[in-house]
């Protein structure tokens, strides 16, 4: 055979294997799409698909007056399927150009030429889950549905919108560390933690499909479980009274060039938490709520620890305010370590009280040490006795329990006793030492410190929590009585002098504290820790306050100039908002007739009623608006500025009728909600107040 014949066989050969190989190859195709094409698609279907968890709607945060701290806002991304069953060639072209113009319009990202390049280049590429546009909100998404092509629904249009919610808080900042977050990994802290199990509600589930690249599509089955939306809190935090605090406390610490502070306010007799702020810088001009200070910051609490010292020594009998020290020229050796006073050359020989009054670390120390030297394990049990090694246990995560050593343990030294009674070697954290204090304030009841007076679902309250007493009795009354009047003596000619009110009385503590670095006073320089704890008014005390104050820098480091002004501001806006805690008038004898007592309101409206009426009035200046004042023999109409261009500012209607406080306030876009009859006396946002429009305003008439 000719090599030229062998080479056709071969080539014969390859070819009758090449003509085999593709008939193999059909029959298979033919197999898989003809007889088992129902059990491939299927399985295909099944591995494509699952049931997959819809995560449901938090639950809102609300302040004590229903406006929202928290809430979920919905989010979408706005996705396309471009091969959609009923999305014919035709329909697209026909509504191409439109809808391109609509979108441009509303998301004002690309241009209408960019848009329909874009979403014609996905249909050739028959892209099944096309991201038109991320982050839209539900007013856009609403307007989508109205567009061309996409009112035709989704399965014309193939226009799938992917909802998700995010926490958005309305007030800021504003206690926003202590309402809290959500995390990615869907863990949260602050108060969206603590109460996670009622802000969570249940999760549903929906069938969805995998596309290419791991994006799930979700689909109508009709057999998934909606999700059931969480439970809504209601804070006992005051908004108002927030906004004061977190104001005081960021301009002290600029004036004073500090790294972070903390204040928090407690209603005395129920430990409701009215307002907590916690403020950190983060560079040179920024300070943000990052760090719940108030909560999980424990640090040495420095000289307002000496009350607890005191308490203690008093009850046990061992210790007298009327008792005398000697301050031996602000210096005392106790073992190898010398205790010294701020104030050079010490005081001399005082009493107890006096030792507290002017904070002389040199009088608490030799008073404690003195009693309690020989058995410094009953000073404590004293402290633990009244509630001081514990943590509140408030339903915030993060706290600590407190460090509060005895004789035996890790740490305890021949100078321990001295120095844990000016608050060093022992650690707390602002709200602990606020609860101790507040319970002196509530004559020695210790009440837990809460965040949240109730739960509702659809409006209807399903849980309460009331006040939680942690302690009946931390002291017996008389001690209560003497440790109270020694706290008034701090502000009336002690430590605190600068924190004298006007109209009413404040009782508290100065507290200095020098900061351990690495476990040194001296390494890297000295840091400061400022601060002020007390109640007013002290006669009859309706509100405890803590403010810390940590590292400042400039213009004085003492608690009485650094964190005692931040409580004076607070306290001084509380009682001049707050009728309840001023005292009465006392009106002298009238003698003869005097002109009728008058609302305020509408100048014009006034004349004509008194003229009609024959009341002699005089009006000192022109205005709308005036105040009236009844005289022995005419009412004298005071012009009241209410004034027209700060339309985000609460206006003053104390004292109007309600005819007129209601065109006052509505005019703002509040909604106004009525309790009595009458005129004006109390409006639950205080005047000059900075509230949005819809915000609600309860006033009440007598």
């Amino acid at each position: 055979m000719s090599d030229r014949s062998q080479l056709r066989a071969r080539a014969n050969i390859v070819y009758l294997l090449m003509v085999l190989f593709a008939c193999a190859i059909a029959v298979k195709m033919f197999t898989i799409q003809l007889v088992e094409g129902d059990k491939w698609r299927a399985k295909a279907e099944h591995v494509s698909t699952a049931y997959r968890t819809v995560l449901p709607d938090r639950g809102h945060i609300y302040s004590e007056d229903g406006r929202l701290l928290a809430t979920s806002v919905p989010e979408y991304d706005v996705r396309m399927d471009m091969v959609a069953a009923a999305l014919t060639n035709e329909v697209f072209r026909a509504n191409i150009d439109s809808l391109s113009w609509c979108l441009a319009d509303l998301f004002g990202d690309r241009t209408a030429a960019e848009y329909k390049r874009d979403l014609t280049d996905a249909r050739a590429r028959r892209e099944r889950y096309y991201l038109v546009k991320r982050k839209a909100d539900h007013t856009q998404v609403q307007r989508l549905k109205e567009f061309p092509l996409y009112r035709l629904g989704r399965y014309k249009s193939g226009l799938v919108t992917e909802k998700r919610t995010v926490r958005a808080h309305p007030f800021g900042r504003l206690a926003a560390r202590t309402v809290g977050y959500v995390l990615r990994d869907s863990s949260a802290i602050g108060l969206e933690g603590g109460y996670d199990k009622w802000l969570k509600g249940t999760t549903g589930r929906r069938l969805e499909r995998r596309l290419t690249g791991g994006v799930w599509m979700p689909m109508d089955d009709g057999d998934g479980t909606d999700p059931v939306p969480g439970s809504d809190i209601h804070t006992t935090i005051d908004i108002n009274l927030q906004d004061v605090a977190d104001a005081a406390l960021e301009k002290q610490l600029r004036h004073h060039g500090a790294q972070y502070g903390t204040v928090v306010v407690m209603e005395v007799a129920t430990g409701y938490v009215k307002a907590i702020s916690n403020l950190t810088r983060v560079n040179d001009s920024l300070y943000v709520e990052s760090l719940n200070h108030a909560i999980a910051g424990s640090t040495e609490p420095g000289s307002t620890f000496k009350l607890a010292s005191l308490m203690v020594g008093i009850e046990d009998g061992l210790i007298k305010a009327t008792d005398t020290v000697d301050t031996k020229r602000g210096q005392v050796r106790f073992h190898d370590r010398i205790m010294k006073d701020s104030h050079e050359g010490g005081f001399g020989r005082i009493t107890v009280q006096r030792a507290l009054e002017v904070s002389a670390n040199t009088g608490i120390s030799v008073a404690v040490h003195r009693a309690y030297q020989k058995d410094p394990k009953r000073f404590v049990e004293g402290l633990k006795r009244m509630g001081l090694h514990q943590p509140t246990g408030v339903l915030v995560p993060g706290e600590p329990v407190p460090t509060l050593r005895g004789p035996g343990e890790k740490g305890w030294s021949g100078v321990s006793l001295p120095w844990m009674s000016i608050g060093y070697e022992v650690a707390l954290t602002p709200l602990q030492v606020l609860a101790f204090y507040n319970a002196v304030a509530n004559k020695g009841r210790m009440m837990q410190p809460q965040f949240v007076e109730r739960i509702s679902r659809n409006g209807r309250t399903i849980e309460e929590f009331k006040p939680v007493v942690m302690n009946e009795h931390i002291a017996s009354e008389s001690t209560i009585a003497t440790v109270h009047k020694m706290l008034v003596g701090v502000v009336d000619s002690g430590t605190a002098t600068n924190l004298k009110a006007a109209h009413f009385a404040i009782a508290g503590k100065t507290g200095t504290a020098q900061i351990a670095r690495n476990g040194s006073y001296r390494e890297h320089g000295v840091s400061y820790q400022a601060s002020f704890v007390g109640y007013f008014p002290a006669d009859a005390p309706k509100y405890s306050c803590i403010v810390v104050v940590n590292g400042p820098t400039t213009s004085g480091y003492y608690g009485n100039v650094v964190a005692g002004p931040i409580f004076k501001e607070i306290a001084d806006k509380i009682y001049s908002n707050r009728l309840e805690l001023q005292q009465p008038t006392q009106l002298a004898e009238v003698k003869g007739p005097r002109t009728p007592v008058t609302m305020s309101g509408h100048a014009g409206d006034l004349r004509t009623a008194l003229q009609g009426l024959n009341v002699p009035f005089t009006q000192e200046s022109e205005g709308e608006w005036v105040s009236t004042v009844a005289g022995d023999s005419v009412v004298v109409l005071n012009h009241r500025v209410i004034p027209s261009d700060a339309l985000d500012l609460v206006p003053n209607v104390l004292g109007m009728g309600l005819k007129d406080a209601l065109y006052v306030l509505e005019n703002r876009g509040l909604r106004v909600r009525i309790s009595g009859s009458g005129m004006v006396k109390r409006q639950s946002i205080p005047p000059g107040t900075r509230a949005t429009q819809g915000a609600t305003i309860v006033i009440e008439l007598t």
